[in-house]
């Protein structure tokens, strides 16, 4: 006996990550469909929720605006439907890197030294610094600067998706993500990327970043990367599932980049990688984070 009758997937949505959520939503909605679940695909087109008729779950498979914001989360609230992952006031601080760095800072995670910037401010810190936009994902508007010159086009690029941009120390070391699933932390991937640099062409071409699964790091690293990046998570007050990005220098200590409340689903994703190396199917991974949604 299924705990649900008929499950919306919500894919697409308006933000600049449309095309992977698609992707990601079609995914969801074929390994729930393999685990045996009635699933209506909805591709969402705007900041506005316009479901079918008997749905009584959503698994929400909307990156960026909207999904991840606490935008759509708000409304299934008011409708009183359970929902797939974190609630609205956790999604907004995790997609709100100005925020997040707050929470981090006041909870003592372990985080790079940040400033953040409006137009026409100069960046304070010392090179190499990492820009982003505060509100954005899948790397989008994220530029590693290692020398001056670069810094205005990089500032100009990141203020493109808003009106602040984080500016970030940038730490030199490996590059890792944590998946965590309920309570449990799945095996630490570490993400070898062409030239030690993860953007978007990295992320989402497939066979061009590899991934060592689990990472070759010791039990105590390991165990630190783990603990910071759960400590990450209840920082913001996320439920459900999550990947937690991570750097780790050479001499093993990691600092939390951003926790992502709705990680990808494709078939290069990182969250499905890890569930994967615990035994965990694609369905199986699927039906466990259905199973916690919730309201509010």
């Amino acid at each position: 006996m299924k705990k649900f009758r008929k499950v919306a997937v919500l894919k697409g949505g308006p933000s600049a990550e449309r095309e992977v959520s698609l992707r990601s939503g079609a995914a969801v909605a074929r390994g729930l469909h393999e685990a045996g679940y009635n699933v209506v695909e909805v591709d969402v087109t705007e900041r506005r929720l316009n479901l079918p008729a008997g749905v009584d779950a959503v698994f929400i498979a909307l990156h960026g605006e909207y999904g991840e914001d606490g935008g759509v989360q708000s409304e299934l609230d008011t409708l009183g439907l359970p929902y797939t992952g974190s609630g609205a006031r956790a999604s907004k601080s995790a997609f709100d890197k100005e925020i997040s760095k707050k929470l981090f800072v006041e909870y003592g995670v372990p985080t790079p030294e940040y400033e953040v910037l409006c137009n026409g401010q100069q960046v304070s810190l010392e090179l190499p610094v990492v820009i982003k936009p505060t509100c954005q994902g899948s790397t989008i508007g994220v530029h590693k600067v290692t020398h001056a010159l670069q810094l205005r086009e990089a500032l100009e690029d990141a203020l493109k998706y808003g009106e602040r941009v984080l500016v970030e120390k940038f730490i030199e070391g490996k590059e890792l993500t944590v998946g965590i699933v309920g309570e449990d932390v799945l095996p630490i991937i570490e993400i070898v990327a062409p030239d030690g640099w993860y953007d978007y062409k990295a992320k989402y071409t497939k066979g061009l970043t590899r991934y060592l699964v689990p990472a070759p790091i010791d039990e105590k690293t390991a165990f630190c990367c783990a603990s910071a990046a759960k400590k990450a998570f209840d920082a913001l007050g996320c439920r459900g599932f999550g990947r937690v990005d991570i750097r780790l220098t050479s001499d093993g200590r990691p600092y939390v980049l951003e926790v992502n409340t709705i990680p990808g689903f494709t078939e290069t994703s990182l969250l499905p990688m890890a569930a994967a190396a615990r035994s965990i199917t694609f369905p199986q991974l699927c039906e466990m984070i259905l199973s916690m949604a919730r309201t509010g």
